[in-house]
């Protein structure tokens, strides 16, 4: 009923799902690696989270209560 529809492979996608496939057996720690982890795994969840904690006490000290604790 549906024979002779056979799709065409496209090389170029063929080769990017294997490297997918495949990525934590390709990895290696670089420099560059090192980095992107120490900014988006450490100082930008850092630097939110002391401007959260910023703004909540703006928040006490305009309302003139005692700062609260966080962690």
């Amino acid at each position: 009923m549906g024979g002779g529809m056979e799709a065409n492979k496209n090389r170029f996608i063929e080769d990017w799902s294997t490297a997918r496939e495949n990525l934590e057996h390709n990895f290696r720690w670089t420099r560059r690696n090192l980095a992107l982890v120490g900014i988006f795994g450490l100082a930008i969840p850092i630097l939110v989270y002391k401007g959260i904690v910023r703004e909540f006490h703006m928040q006490d000290e305009d309302a003139g209560r005692p700062y609260r604790k966080f962690l």
